[in-house]
């Protein structure tokens, strides 16, 4: 594996580990953070393939975006199109004022975070 994608791969890990550790906050969680960190996992996993498959991509938070140029060399990740957009809207709307994710979209984001990861994790 080329050292850049393991170095996303290494960054979309720590993502996910940071959602699952927030995940599992009993007093005040944070459930933007967690919606936040699952979009980021999902987005640097993508990137890795990319990598590594010499795919240039533009610097962008759309997962779908990144999905649609991941097909060619992984045809079978059409599957997540819906679970990538779901996350997608995580990536930035959520860091600012005015929206607030609740338990049920972290919950939500935390489970498509989870089933996209078993398939964008391609090591």
């Amino acid at each position: 594996m080329k050292p850049i994608t393991l170095e996303w791969v290494k960054k979309a890990e720590g993502d996910f580990a940071v959602m699952e550790r927030e995940s599992r906050v009993r007093k005040q969680p944070n459930y933007d953070d967690i919606c936040f960190h699952a979009q980021q996992c999902a987005e640097k996993y993508l990137k890795a393939r990319l990598c590594e498959a010499d795919i240039t991509f533009p610097k962008t938070h759309s997962l779908t975006s990144l999905l649609d140029q991941t097909l060619a060399v992984e045809p079978l990740w059409e599957a997540l199109r819906e679970p990538l957009a779901y996350l997608s809207v995580y990536a930035v709307d959520f860091r600012y004022l005015g929206l607030f994710a609740d338990k049920q979209q972290a919950v939500q984001a935390r489970k498509f975070c989870r089933e996209s990861a078993k398939l964008l994790d391609f090591r």
